[in-house]
């Protein structure tokens, strides 16, 4: 049996302020990207997009709505990696700056194309913003670090 996992991200916009909460990672898949983990065992996507943000962000979100799914397939050990994609502008809280994750800060929304991303983040930015996309697609092996299709 293929390894299936199961990951999520959340694009929190503060409409009010025209900016969006960016993670800079530091352990793994390095660069800005939105808060985001794994989905436990047992848990729902939703609730566990709701428990990976309190977790890295300390902020409360609710009222997610999903913009996108990222489907990556291994063709040499049929492991499957999904990334079920969210996006809200209600939230609560206080900001956590810094944990292990790393750095959680504020930035416009029209300065988030300046930024130096996770590999690939630059792409999915479109299924966050535009809702221009509902998946992303892509196969990679070991020797082939893939490339995503998007529609």
């Amino acid at each position: 049996m293929s390894k299936v996992t199961l990951t999520n991200m959340c694009m929190i916009y503060d409409r009010k302020n025209h900016k969006v909460l960016v993670q800079e990672r530091v352990q793994s898949w390095k660069g800005i990207s939105f808060p985001g983990g794994h989905v436990e065992d047992g848990e729902s996507l939703i609730d566990s997009t709701i428990r990976e943000v309190k977790e890295e962000t300390g902020l409360t979100v609710s009222n997610l709505e999903p913009c996108g799914v990222i489907y990556w397939f291994n063709d040499e050990t049929g492991e499957k990696y999904f990334v079920f994609n969210y996006r809200t502008e209600v939230f609560s809280g206080e900001l956590i700056h810094t944990t292990h994750e790393g750095n959680n800060f504020w930035v416009d929304i029209e300065d988030l194309a300046n930024l130096n991303f996770s590999p690939g983040m630059e792409e999915r930015l479109a299924m966050f913003l535009q809702k221009e996309y509902s998946e992303g697609f892509g196969v990679w092996n070991e020797y082939r670090p893939g490339q995503m299709k998007f529609q």
